[in-house]
């Protein structure tokens, strides 16, 4: 089960204001899904380059997961959301990020994902010291497990074409997360209850990606091989 850990009473914590504008909402005037994808993956970048640290390491994401809180209400166009993000835990080459999503000062949804350090040559690291220094004192020790939950299509499933765009691809030719969040955005109309995206490989240029779909889960597929799953709740 996915813990969302409480805000820390002590230790580093970023915030980061974003206007909800046209280019992130759908034809509802609703937060997309990949717009929240894509404000989570800024803040955290914006918080990784504010703390100054020197590292050659890439960080990617393997997993995500959001919800609603029970009195929250969804982001529309317009709102100001501001993203409060932390470190939630670690593990011997894994790291947890929470971050929190406020609409008028209120909580509207809670956000945590699992991220993992490459180095240059692609190849997951441990995590160094220099993360201990700025982020340890939020985590209070806390260690998170690495694991994903595996599924697969099952034979009910209806399949959808998925064809790739150029500007889906990132710096090193992977379908950048905010993307992959679009496939969610495709087949569940408007906000969401809850929803996890699980990355257990890349899906990159050029390859003939196919969607399957059932019983609210959905699965991104190359050459029969599970590149991405995810799994929500309306």
């Amino acid at each position: 089960m996915i813990e969302f850990v409480p805000t820390p009473e002590r230790g580093r914590t970023f915030t980061l204001e974003v206007p909800v504008r046209l280019s992130d909402t759908g034809p509802d005037g609703h937060l997309r899904l990949d717009g929240i994808a894509r404000y989570l993956q800024d803040v955290a970048t914006d918080d990784w380059d504010d703390t100054g640290i020197v590292s050659d390491d890439t960080w990617v994401v393997r997993r995500t997961a959001l919800r609603v809180v029970a009195s929250g209400r969804w982001p529309v166009l317009k709102d100001t959301v501001a993203l409060t993000t932390w470190c939630g835990g670690v593990g011997a080459a894994w790291a947890e990020r929470r971050t929190d999503l406020f609409v008028n000062n209120e909580l509207s949804v809670q956000s945590v994902a699992l991220w993992v350090p490459i180095d240059l040559g692609g190849h997951p690291v441990r995590v160094r010291r220099s993360f201990f220094d700025v982020y340890g004192e939020a985590m209070m020790g806390r260690k998170v497990s690495g694991r994903v939950h595996v599924t697969s299509p099952p034979t009910d499933a209806r399949w959808l074409a998925w064809p790739l765009r150029r500007a889906d691809l990132d710096v090193v030719g992977h379908v950048n997360n905010a993307a992959v969040w679009q496939a969610v955005t495709e087949v569940v109309q408007g906000p969401v209850a809850s929803v996890e995206v699980i990355h257990h490989g890349p899906v990159e240029g050029g390859n003939d990606v196919r969607l399957a779909l059932a019983h609210e889960s959905l699965w991104l597929v190359v050459d029969d091989e599970v590149r991405v799953a995810a799994h929500f709740a309306t």
